[in-house]
Formats: structure tokens, sequence, C-alpha cells
């Protein structure tokens, strides 16, 4: 069976390779967007990751993730190269689309343990682009090498985020009830996200006028709700903006970081 987020990994792994090919010494030394990493940190996170998942059959997790194991996946990496790392990410990432490549509709409905709450190994993998994703972004922006900004998986990402909007709006943002917001993506990833709060706030597809919107490339959008630029920078610079009610629609470009 091919798997929905098989072709995202692709995406991300066939991207992230290419990037990292290109990159110097210094470039591999640069500062993340994650605070405790640079770009060779971000790499061997997200090797490490897959290492903890290759070869394990979705059963395995029905129960927990085991992420105790990263730590020391990580430490054997921390004396390679940034091209030793590329081909390592390379192995890795091959060996792991074998493995997704193999399952059966059933393995990918397996009930398992996600970084977001019990799920399916399906689920688990839409998790993984996501990461995935947003940790290419995290090289790239201070990099000033963008790329990959658009396509299936970073659809996939925003997706990830629109799902978390209703938590957003009514817990970061405080939107009152009867009140409602809107995220109107210019692109790549262009749309509206839009959250209506009755008594408990909620998702709707309606084009009504909403108490508050702000506008961003999906992009920026992203970045902030994972909490990865400061608000004001974005803000100072016309990268994100709003319109509607002042203060709620300040609020909410303060305050869509929902992790990090």
């Amino acid at each position: 069976m091919t798997h929905p987020s098989l072709h995202s990994f692709d995406l991300c792994w066939s991207s992230l390779h290419g990037l990292l090919s290109e990159l110097s010494d210094e470039q591999w030394s640069t500062q993340s967007l994650c605070p405790d990493w640079d770009v060779a940190g971000v790499v061997m996170h997200l090797i490490s990751v897959e290492e903890m998942l290759l070869d394990r059959q979705p059963l395995e997790f029905a129960e927990r993730l085991p992420f105790e194991e990263i730590a020391g996946l990580t430490e054997a990496m921390s004396s390679l190269s940034g091209a030793q790392l590329t081909e390592k990410f390379s192995s890795v990432t091959a060996a792991r689309r074998a493995q997704l490549s193999a399952m059966s509709e059933d393995d990918f409905a397996t009930p398992v343990m996600t970084p977001v709450g019990p799920g399916t190994y399906g689920r688990f993998m839409d998790v993984r682009v996501f990461d995935f994703w947003v940790h290419e972004q995290d090289i790239r922006t201070p990099l000033g090498m963008p790329g990959h900004e658009g396509g299936p998986a970073a659809e996939r990402s925003i997706d990830e985020i629109r799902m978390s909007m209703p938590y957003i709006a009514g817990k970061r943002v405080g939107v009152p009830d009867g009140g409602s917001l809107r995220v109107h993506l210019t692109g790549p990833v262009a749309g509206d996200i839009t959250v209506r709060v009755d008594g408990r706030a909620g998702l709707v597809d309606d084009t009504d006028e909403t108490t508050a919107s702000i506008t961003a490339d999906s992009t920026t959008f992203a970045l902030l709700a994972c909490g990865r630029v400061d608000p004001q920078s974005r803000i100072d610079s016309g990268h994100v903006t709003w319109s509607g009610d002042e203060e709620l629609g300040e609020r909410a470009a303060r305050n869509l970081r929902f992790t990090m």
C-alpha cells in the first residue's frame, strides 16, 4: 500500500537532501530556528527519530514512544561531518521509504501512541511529515535559502496547524464568546482558516465577516504558530497584518504559537 504520507515524506526527504548537499562547513554550524540546535543538530534529530522507527512494527508503539533512545542515537552522530550526516540521512530515509512502502492498510490503521496523543500509525506519520517540513524551514530560514514552501508536504503541515486553530483562537488568542477570527493565507499554501466561538471555539467553513482577520503568507504563519520567530519582527516587516477589531487582530498576530 502507498499511504498518502509517503509522497509527502518523499518530497521532504528529497528537498532536504538537496539542501544539505549544498551546505558548507560554516553553514552546518549556523544556528537554526530551534534555540538548542544548529543546522547539524536539527539534522541529527530528524535522523535519530527515523532510526528509532526503523525496522519496528506499528504494534511496538501501542503504549508509548521510546523517545529516550533518541539521545543515544544523536550522540552517536555527534562527530560526523556535514557530508557524513548527509550520507547517513540519505541511507536512513531510503530504508524508511522501503519500510513504509511495504506496509499494509492494516499497518497504517494500527492504534499507536503518537506525539499528539493516541491515534493510528498513519496519523503518526502525518505528524512526522509536519515535523520534517517545519524543521526544514528551521534550517532554510536562517541560512537565507528559502524553498519547499508549497506542495503536498507544506499543505499537510499547514493543515496540522489548522486543526489546532480552535485551541489557538480560544486559549492563546482569547477570542470572546460570539467572536470570530479568520486567518487569510496568501500563499504558497493559500486559503482561509476561520474559527468562531459559540460556547467553544470551532472551525467553520464560511465566508461571513469575522470579528478580526489576520493576513500572512503560509510560511510566516507556520513559523509563528510553531514559535520559531518573534511576532514583533514579522509585524514590523509587514509579513503579518490584521484588520477588523484592532485589539483582537493584534492579539492574534502576537499569540499564534501553540508548539515549539
